[in-house]
Formats: C-alpha cells, structure tokens, sequence
C-alpha cells in the first residue's frame, strides 16, 4: 500500500514549495523570514556543485506538506563529522502521524551512509512539543545559548 505522505530527496522543482515551508517554519518559531532571493539562494545551496546542503520533502495530495535539511560539520572536540539538521518541519495538519519520526530515521541513515559519530540539532525553548518528540526517540538536550552575528548586514 502506498505511503499517504510520502518522503523523498528534495528536486530543484520543489524551490518555490520549499521557499513556502521555510517561512511557515519561521512563522512557527516566532522568527522573522525574508523571501528575497531564497529560490535561487537555496537552489544553489541544495543543487550547485558541490551541493552544500541536502533536503528530504513529504508529500501530500497537494503539494509539500513538510521537509528536513541537514549539512555534514566537523567537531573539533571529537575530531569528527556530525550530521547537522537545520530543519524539521511539518505543516500542523500532518504532525502527530509518525511522519516526524521516518524523516528523523532518513535523517540517521544519511549520518550512517556518511560516516558521521552523531546528529545534532536545535529547537526554540518555547517548542516544548518538539523537545517531547526529541526526547521519545532518545535524544539529549545540550543547554547552550545560540549566538548569531549578521555579516554585512545580511539576516
């Protein structure tokens, strides 16, 4: 039986839906998003060569309903590569269905596949949902304080 939502690799087609989930993702986390030059941008980042970012998408009956992206970064403390995912979001109609948890799985696969000791991630501390996933599938907090210093006035 068919998947009803299934998950797949992101394709070049999939920029302007992906620019779309991007800023639902941002409205959700309470961030603000600026949609200038993000098709191109993420369009280079997902498909240029070397491709510098990777994204998985979950379909619905009507377009992308959800999407994970990650990168391949270096601990210096382990002398080693984690998997970073940037992004895990699913539009509010389709969380709750298990979905969250195949993306994490290809998510792990990919680390596998690349080597890597680890999957790191982050979350709002407001997003106690998130955190409840995250806690179910064995995954540890790390309190830190995320800082971030605009180059060039870009955001």
């Amino acid at each position: 039986m068919p998947r009803s939502h299934p998950i797949r690799t992101a394709r070049r087609s999939d920029i302007v839906s992906l620019v779309d989930l991007c800023a639902a993702h941002a409205a959700y986390e309470r961030a603000p998003y600026h949609r200038d030059g993000k098709e191109d941008l993420l369009g280079e980042l997902l498909f240029g060569d070397p491709a510098r970012l990777f994204a998985f998408v979950v379909e619905g009956p009507e377009g992308l309903v959800g999407y994970a992206t990650y990168t391949v970064q270096w601990s210096t403390w382990n002398a080693a590569t984690y998997l970073f995912m940037d992004c895990l979001y699913l539009d509010a109609d389709v969380r709750g269905r298990g979905i969250g948890s195949e993306l994490v799985g290809r998510i792990i696969a990919e680390a596998r596949k690349r080597g890597c000791q680890a999957v790191e991630w982050q979350t709002p501390v407001f997003n106690s949902r998130a955190m409840t996933f995250y806690d179910r599938l064995g995954a540890t907090g790390a309190e830190k304080v995320r800082y971030r210093l605009a180059i060039d006035g870009r955001s």
